[in-house]
Protein backbone atom coordinates (compact mmCIF):
# COMPACT_ATOMS: atom_id res chain seq x y z
CA UNK A 1 0.00 0.00 0.00
CA UNK A 2 1.30 3.48 -0.92
CA UNK A 3 2.08 5.55 2.16
CA UNK A 4 0.77 9.11 2.14
CA UNK A 5 -0.10 11.16 5.23
CA UNK A 6 -1.70 14.28 3.74
CA UNK A 7 -3.62 15.86 6.63
CA UNK A 8 -2.36 18.67 8.87
CA UNK A 9 -4.70 19.16 11.85
CA UNK A 10 -4.71 21.00 15.20
CA UNK A 11 -5.21 20.31 18.89
CA UNK A 12 -7.37 22.29 21.28
CA UNK A 13 -5.26 23.11 24.31
CA UNK A 14 -1.98 23.24 26.19
CA UNK A 15 -1.61 19.46 26.40
CA UNK A 16 -2.82 16.47 24.45
CA UNK A 17 -6.11 14.80 25.25
CA UNK A 18 -6.90 11.18 24.48
CA UNK A 19 -8.87 12.39 21.44
CA UNK A 20 -5.87 14.41 20.23
CA UNK A 21 -3.61 11.36 20.50
CA UNK A 22 -6.12 9.21 18.63
CA UNK A 23 -6.37 11.72 15.79
CA UNK A 24 -2.62 12.35 15.56
CA UNK A 25 -2.03 8.58 15.36
CA UNK A 26 -4.40 8.25 12.40
CA UNK A 27 -2.51 6.93 9.36
CA UNK A 28 -3.69 9.84 7.17
CA UNK A 29 -2.36 12.53 9.54
CA UNK A 30 1.07 13.89 8.63
CA UNK A 31 1.37 16.78 11.03
CA UNK A 32 -0.29 19.44 13.13
CA UNK A 33 -0.38 23.21 13.44
CA UNK A 34 -0.01 25.21 16.65
CA UNK A 35 -1.86 28.38 17.65
CA UNK A 36 -1.67 30.92 20.48
CA UNK A 37 -4.13 28.84 22.46
CA UNK A 38 -1.47 26.08 22.54
CA UNK A 39 1.04 28.43 24.22
CA UNK A 40 1.61 29.19 27.88
CA UNK A 41 5.39 29.31 28.16
CA UNK A 42 8.46 27.63 26.70
CA UNK A 43 8.44 24.71 29.12
CA UNK A 44 4.81 23.92 28.31
CA UNK A 45 5.44 24.23 24.56
CA UNK A 46 8.43 21.88 24.76
CA UNK A 47 6.34 19.35 26.68
CA UNK A 48 3.50 19.59 24.15
CA UNK A 49 5.86 19.09 21.20
CA UNK A 50 7.53 16.14 22.93
CA UNK A 51 4.11 14.58 23.54
CA UNK A 52 3.22 15.00 19.84
CA UNK A 53 6.46 13.35 18.76
CA UNK A 54 5.80 10.53 21.21
CA UNK A 55 2.64 9.72 19.25
CA UNK A 56 4.67 9.46 16.05
CA UNK A 57 8.16 10.83 15.52
CA UNK A 58 7.59 11.84 11.90
CA UNK A 59 4.64 14.15 12.60
CA UNK A 60 5.47 17.61 11.22
CA UNK A 61 4.86 20.24 13.92
CA UNK A 62 3.96 23.51 12.16
CA UNK A 63 3.10 27.07 13.11
CA UNK A 64 2.32 30.41 11.46
CA UNK A 65 5.20 32.44 12.87
CA UNK A 66 6.11 35.22 10.43
CA UNK A 67 6.81 38.15 12.72
CA UNK A 68 4.79 41.28 13.38
CA UNK A 69 1.08 40.58 13.87
CA UNK A 70 1.50 36.94 12.85
CA UNK A 71 3.78 35.61 15.59
CA UNK A 72 2.20 32.96 17.79
CA UNK A 73 4.77 32.96 20.59
CA UNK A 74 5.92 36.36 21.88
CA UNK A 75 6.78 35.97 25.57
CA UNK A 76 9.14 33.99 27.82
CA UNK A 77 12.25 34.93 25.88
CA UNK A 78 10.98 34.75 22.29
CA UNK A 79 12.38 37.57 20.17
CA UNK A 80 9.76 40.02 18.95
CA UNK A 81 10.26 39.70 15.20
CA UNK A 82 9.48 42.68 12.96
CA UNK A 83 6.73 42.60 10.37
CA UNK A 84 8.20 41.72 7.00
CA UNK A 85 7.46 45.22 5.72
CA UNK A 86 10.17 46.50 8.09
CA UNK A 87 12.73 44.43 6.18
CA UNK A 88 11.48 45.66 2.84
CA UNK A 89 11.69 49.26 4.00
CA UNK A 90 15.42 48.81 4.52
CA UNK A 91 15.91 48.13 0.82
CA UNK A 92 17.40 51.22 -0.90
CA UNK A 93 15.44 52.72 -3.76
CA UNK A 94 18.39 52.37 -6.12
CA UNK A 95 18.81 48.72 -5.10
CA UNK A 96 22.57 49.01 -4.87
CA UNK A 97 25.38 49.28 -2.38
CA UNK A 98 25.82 48.54 1.28
CA UNK A 99 22.20 49.30 2.21
CA UNK A 100 20.97 46.48 0.01
CA UNK A 101 23.47 44.10 1.60
CA UNK A 102 22.34 45.18 5.07
CA UNK A 103 18.70 44.54 4.16
CA UNK A 104 19.61 41.03 3.01
CA UNK A 105 21.57 40.45 6.23
CA UNK A 106 18.56 41.55 8.28
CA UNK A 107 16.30 39.14 6.41
CA UNK A 108 18.73 36.28 6.97
CA UNK A 109 19.00 37.21 10.66
CA UNK A 110 15.22 37.21 11.03
CA UNK A 111 15.03 33.75 9.48
CA UNK A 112 17.77 32.39 11.71
CA UNK A 113 16.30 33.74 14.95
CA UNK A 114 12.81 32.60 13.95
CA UNK A 115 13.96 29.09 13.10
CA UNK A 116 16.38 28.67 16.02
CA UNK A 117 13.90 29.71 18.68
CA UNK A 118 11.09 27.56 17.33
CA UNK A 119 13.30 24.52 16.92
CA UNK A 120 14.68 24.94 20.44
CA UNK A 121 11.09 24.41 21.65
CA UNK A 122 10.42 21.40 19.42
CA UNK A 123 8.63 23.09 16.51
CA UNK A 124 9.69 21.76 13.10
CA UNK A 125 8.33 24.20 10.55
CA UNK A 126 6.90 27.70 10.04
CA UNK A 127 4.65 28.86 7.20
CA UNK A 128 6.88 31.72 6.05
CA UNK A 129 7.97 33.74 4.05
CA UNK A 130 5.03 35.67 2.61
CA UNK A 131 5.70 36.30 -1.09
CA UNK A 132 2.57 38.38 -1.66
CA UNK A 133 3.22 41.86 -3.00
CA UNK A 134 2.17 44.92 -1.02
CA UNK A 135 -0.24 46.56 -3.46
CA UNK A 136 -1.32 49.05 -0.76
CA UNK A 137 1.72 51.09 -1.82
CA UNK A 138 -0.15 51.74 -5.10
CA UNK A 139 -3.70 51.70 -3.77
CA UNK A 140 -4.56 52.01 -0.07
CA UNK A 141 -7.79 50.05 -0.62
CA UNK A 142 -5.89 46.87 -1.50
CA UNK A 143 -5.42 43.79 0.70
CA UNK A 144 -5.50 44.54 4.40
CA UNK A 145 -5.03 40.83 5.22
CA UNK A 146 -1.53 41.05 3.71
CA UNK A 147 -0.48 44.65 4.37
CA UNK A 148 2.66 44.78 6.51
CA UNK A 149 3.12 41.01 6.22
CA UNK A 150 4.56 41.68 2.75
CA UNK A 151 8.23 42.34 2.06
CA UNK A 152 7.30 45.00 -0.49
CA UNK A 153 5.74 45.93 -3.78
CA UNK A 154 8.66 45.10 -6.11
CA UNK A 155 8.66 41.36 -6.96
CA UNK A 156 12.44 41.36 -7.41
CA UNK A 157 13.04 42.85 -3.96
CA UNK A 158 10.51 40.46 -2.42
CA UNK A 159 12.29 37.49 -4.01
CA UNK A 160 15.75 38.59 -2.86
CA UNK A 161 14.68 39.27 0.72
CA UNK A 162 12.63 36.07 0.89
CA UNK A 163 15.60 34.07 -0.37
CA UNK A 164 17.78 35.51 2.39
CA UNK A 165 15.12 34.85 5.02
CA UNK A 166 14.81 31.27 3.80
CA UNK A 167 18.59 30.86 3.98
CA UNK A 168 18.46 31.96 7.62
CA UNK A 169 15.76 29.39 8.31
CA UNK A 170 17.76 26.69 6.55
CA UNK A 171 20.84 27.57 8.61
CA UNK A 172 18.70 26.94 11.69
CA UNK A 173 17.65 23.58 10.22
CA UNK A 174 14.09 24.61 9.30
CA UNK A 175 12.34 24.32 5.95
CA UNK A 176 10.11 27.13 4.67
CA UNK A 177 6.93 27.87 2.75
CA UNK A 178 6.31 30.59 0.17
CA UNK A 179 2.73 31.85 0.29
CA UNK A 180 0.12 32.61 -1.10
CA UNK A 181 0.60 31.46 -4.71
CA UNK A 182 0.14 33.09 -7.19
CA UNK A 183 -0.51 36.18 -5.06
CA UNK A 184 -3.04 37.47 -2.50
CA UNK A 185 -1.88 41.06 -2.27
CA UNK A 186 -3.88 42.52 -5.17
CA UNK A 187 -7.34 41.63 -3.85
CA UNK A 188 -9.05 43.52 -1.05
CA UNK A 189 -11.26 40.73 0.31
CA UNK A 190 -9.97 38.46 3.09
CA UNK A 191 -10.26 34.77 2.18
CA UNK A 192 -10.79 33.94 5.87
CA UNK A 193 -14.25 35.49 5.61
CA UNK A 194 -14.92 35.98 1.89
CA UNK A 195 -14.11 34.58 -1.55
CA UNK A 196 -11.68 37.05 -3.17
CA UNK A 197 -11.63 37.44 -6.94
CA UNK A 198 -8.63 38.76 -8.89
CA UNK A 199 -9.75 39.74 -12.43
CA UNK A 200 -6.30 40.11 -14.02
CA UNK A 201 -5.12 37.92 -16.92
CA UNK A 202 -2.51 35.20 -16.46
CA UNK A 203 0.27 37.19 -18.16
CA UNK A 204 -0.13 40.11 -15.76
CA UNK A 205 -0.08 37.86 -12.70
CA UNK A 206 2.97 35.92 -13.89
CA UNK A 207 4.84 39.13 -14.66
CA UNK A 208 4.14 40.63 -11.26
CA UNK A 209 2.73 38.72 -8.27
CA UNK A 210 3.82 35.22 -9.30
CA UNK A 211 7.29 36.30 -10.45
CA UNK A 212 8.99 35.48 -7.10
CA UNK A 213 7.80 31.87 -7.39
CA UNK A 214 9.44 31.47 -10.77
CA UNK A 215 12.72 32.99 -9.60
CA UNK A 216 12.78 31.03 -6.34
CA UNK A 217 11.32 27.71 -7.57
CA UNK A 218 14.60 25.75 -7.27
CA UNK A 219 15.08 26.89 -3.64
CA UNK A 220 11.52 26.81 -2.28
CA UNK A 221 10.87 23.89 0.07
CA UNK A 222 7.10 24.30 -0.07
CA UNK A 223 4.35 26.57 -1.37
CA UNK A 224 0.87 27.43 -0.12
CA UNK A 225 -1.66 28.58 -2.75
CA UNK A 226 -4.23 31.31 -2.16
CA UNK A 227 -7.96 30.81 -1.66
CA UNK A 228 -8.44 33.39 -4.42
CA UNK A 229 -10.28 32.93 -7.72
CA UNK A 230 -8.53 34.20 -10.85
CA UNK A 231 -11.40 33.82 -13.36
CA UNK A 232 -9.27 34.62 -16.40
CA UNK A 233 -7.30 31.44 -15.60
CA UNK A 234 -9.74 29.10 -13.78
CA UNK A 235 -13.14 29.31 -12.13
CA UNK A 236 -11.75 27.52 -9.07
CA UNK A 237 -9.56 29.10 -6.37
CA UNK A 238 -5.85 28.49 -6.92
CA UNK A 239 -5.65 25.88 -4.17
CA UNK A 240 -8.23 23.74 -5.98
CA UNK A 241 -6.99 24.38 -9.50
CA UNK A 242 -4.99 21.86 -11.53
CA UNK A 243 -4.20 24.68 -13.93
CA UNK A 244 -2.52 26.79 -11.27
CA UNK A 245 -0.86 23.97 -9.32
CA UNK A 246 0.17 21.55 -12.04
CA UNK A 247 0.25 23.47 -15.31
CA UNK A 248 1.65 26.75 -13.96
CA UNK A 249 3.44 26.12 -10.65
CA UNK A 250 4.95 22.72 -11.45
CA UNK A 251 5.21 22.54 -15.25
CA UNK A 252 5.77 26.18 -16.21
CA UNK A 253 7.64 27.50 -13.15
CA UNK A 254 9.46 24.24 -12.35
CA UNK A 255 8.56 23.96 -8.67
CA UNK A 256 9.11 20.47 -7.22
CA UNK A 257 8.62 20.94 -3.47
CA UNK A 258 5.59 20.29 -1.29
CA UNK A 259 2.28 22.08 -1.84
CA UNK A 260 0.08 22.78 1.20
CA UNK A 261 -3.52 23.81 0.91
CA UNK A 262 -4.36 26.89 2.91
CA UNK A 263 -6.77 26.33 5.82
CA UNK A 264 -9.80 24.46 4.50
CA UNK A 265 -12.03 26.01 7.17
CA UNK A 266 -11.63 29.48 5.60
CA UNK A 267 -14.61 30.88 3.73
CA UNK A 268 -12.56 30.94 0.52
CA UNK A 269 -12.34 27.13 0.72
CA UNK A 270 -15.93 26.36 1.69
CA UNK A 271 -17.53 26.98 -1.71
CA UNK A 272 -16.48 25.32 -4.94
CA UNK A 273 -18.10 25.71 -8.34
CA UNK A 274 -20.85 27.72 -6.65
CA UNK A 275 -21.71 25.00 -4.12
CA UNK A 276 -21.05 24.70 -0.38
CA UNK A 277 -18.80 21.72 0.26
CA UNK A 278 -17.79 19.59 3.24
CA UNK A 279 -14.31 19.50 4.71
CA UNK A 280 -13.81 16.06 3.17
CA UNK A 281 -14.79 17.30 -0.28
CA UNK A 282 -12.53 20.35 0.16
CA UNK A 283 -9.59 18.13 1.10
CA UNK A 284 -10.28 15.81 -1.83
CA UNK A 285 -10.50 18.74 -4.24
CA UNK A 286 -7.20 20.17 -2.96
CA UNK A 287 -5.39 16.83 -3.17
CA UNK A 288 -6.81 16.01 -6.61
CA UNK A 289 -5.77 19.43 -7.89
CA UNK A 290 -2.17 18.81 -6.88
CA UNK A 291 -1.76 19.67 -3.19
CA UNK A 292 0.43 17.21 -1.30
CA UNK A 293 -0.93 18.24 2.10
CA UNK A 294 -4.35 19.51 3.24
CA UNK A 295 -4.59 21.83 6.22
CA UNK A 296 -7.68 22.07 8.47
CA UNK A 297 -7.45 24.47 11.41
CA UNK A 298 -9.41 25.17 14.60
CA UNK A 299 -11.71 22.17 14.29
CA UNK A 300 -10.42 20.36 17.40
CA UNK A 301 -12.30 22.87 19.56
CA UNK A 302 -15.44 21.54 21.20
CA UNK A 303 -16.19 17.92 20.38
CA UNK A 304 -13.96 17.84 17.29
CA UNK A 305 -16.64 16.23 15.13
CA UNK A 306 -15.45 18.10 12.05
CA UNK A 307 -11.96 16.63 12.40
CA UNK A 308 -13.27 13.13 12.95
CA UNK A 309 -15.55 13.57 9.95
CA UNK A 310 -12.59 14.54 7.78
CA UNK A 311 -10.48 11.60 8.96
CA UNK A 312 -13.33 9.15 8.33
CA UNK A 313 -14.32 10.81 5.06
CA UNK A 314 -10.85 10.74 3.53
CA UNK A 315 -10.31 7.14 4.66
CA UNK A 316 -13.61 6.19 3.01
CA UNK A 317 -12.66 8.05 -0.17
CA UNK A 318 -9.41 6.11 -0.28
CA UNK A 319 -11.23 2.79 0.22
CA UNK A 320 -13.61 3.72 -2.60
CA UNK A 321 -10.72 4.74 -4.87
CA UNK A 322 -11.99 8.34 -5.05
CA UNK A 323 -8.55 9.43 -3.86
CA UNK A 324 -5.21 7.76 -4.56
CA UNK A 325 -2.31 8.22 -2.11
CA UNK A 326 0.90 9.57 -3.62
CA UNK A 327 4.32 8.27 -2.65
CA UNK A 328 5.87 11.41 -4.16
CA UNK A 329 3.67 13.60 -1.95
CA UNK A 330 4.72 11.65 1.13
CA UNK A 331 8.36 12.03 0.16
CA UNK A 332 7.85 15.80 -0.12
CA UNK A 333 6.23 15.90 3.33
CA UNK A 334 9.07 14.01 4.94
CA UNK A 335 11.60 16.29 3.25
CA UNK A 336 10.21 19.15 5.38
CA UNK A 337 11.22 17.48 8.65
CA UNK A 338 14.43 18.78 10.27
CA UNK A 339 17.54 16.79 9.44
CA UNK A 340 19.81 18.11 12.21
CA UNK A 341 19.41 18.31 16.00
CA UNK A 342 18.14 21.60 17.39
CA UNK A 343 20.32 23.82 19.55
CA UNK A 344 18.83 23.81 23.08
CA UNK A 345 17.35 27.11 24.23
CA UNK A 346 19.89 27.51 27.03
CA UNK A 347 22.73 27.24 24.51
CA UNK A 348 21.36 29.80 22.02
CA UNK A 349 22.83 32.91 23.74
CA UNK A 350 26.32 31.40 23.50
CA UNK A 351 25.96 30.51 19.83
CA UNK A 352 27.81 32.97 17.59
CA UNK A 353 25.32 32.78 14.72
CA UNK A 354 22.42 33.50 17.08
CA UNK A 355 24.31 36.36 18.74
CA UNK A 356 25.02 37.90 15.33
CA UNK A 357 21.40 37.51 14.19
CA UNK A 358 20.01 39.13 17.35
CA UNK A 359 22.45 42.01 16.97
CA UNK A 360 21.30 42.57 13.39
CA UNK A 361 17.64 42.63 14.40
CA UNK A 362 18.37 45.11 17.20
CA UNK A 363 19.12 47.63 14.44
CA UNK A 364 15.47 47.66 13.31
Amino acid sequence: MTLHRPLIIDVAGLELTAADRRRLAHPLVGGMILFKRNWQDRAQLQQLCAAIKAVRADLLICVDHEGGRVQRFQTDGFTHLPPMRALGQRWPQDGNGRQALQALELASAAGYVLGSELRACGVDFSFTPVLDLDWTQDDASRSSVIGDRSLGRDPGVVALLAKSLAQGLQQAGMAHCGKHFPGHGFVQADSHTDIPVDPRPLAAILQDDAAPYGWLAPQLASVMPAHVIYPEVDSRPAGFSRIWLQDVLRAQLGFDGAIFSDDLSMEGARRLDGQSISYTDAALAALQAGCDLALLCNQSLGDGQALDGLLDGLAQAQAQARWQPSAASEERRQALLPRSPATPWAALPQQRAYQWARQQLARL
